[in-house]
């Protein structure tokens, strides 16, 4: 299991560190590209969270893979090997980009439909989530068919479940209690 608040602090000393040098734009855009290939190398996320492995191999694997990184993310991979930490270098990226957005003013919503948003239906929900959160919202539309209709929308830590299989879910929960 990976440890979030783990993560969380990395992503938070990573972004003060890149701030404070003021290369916090191209960390962002490197973190991205190592969430990006995290999230599509199961292999990758194998190797680094293989506890036989030695920590020199998981160092280079990582110093291979990710080669044309800056310094300062450099460094991270370093403190991130010294820890045996390895394994979750995909959640610091994630944190990390979440916490840029924070930063830059904006969040992330999530909105979780059974078929891709209309645009009318977007600006309806781009309005919902304004209520949500005071900062510029940026939309991410995230198909998946087991809701059966509705929608989930996610901002932040905040969420609103409007899904036919949350209803009927919560139906079922009334009819085996009463």
């Amino acid at each position: 299991m990976k440890s979030g608040r783990a993560a969380l602090r990395y992503a938070k000393a990573l972004l003060d560190f890149s701030i404070q040098i003021q290369e916090e734009k191209t960390v962002f855009g490197e973190m991205q590209n190592i969430f990006s290939v995290m999230q599509s190398s199961t292999d990758l996320d194998d190797a680094l969270n293989n506890p036989v492995l030695p920590t020199k191999q998981k160092q280079q694997i990582i110093n291979e893979v990710f080669n044309k990184s800056s310094k300062t993310t450099q460094k991270l991979f370093n403190l991130l090997s010294q820890n045996n930490r390895e394994g979750i270098l995909d959640v610091v990226a994630q944190k990390y980009i979440e916490l840029y957005d924070q930063y830059k003013g904006k969040v992330v919503a999530r909105v979780t439909t059974a078929m891709p948003l209309t645009n009318a239906l977007e600006k309806k929900v781009l309005q919902k989530a304004a209520e949500l959160s005071p900062l510029k919202i940026e939309l991410k539309n995230i198909i998946d068919s087991t809701i059966k209709g509705g929608f989930i929308l996610r901002v932040g830590d905040l969420q609103y479940n409007a899904s036919v299989a949350e209803r009927m879910e919560k139906l079922k929960r009334e009819l085996i209690t009463s």
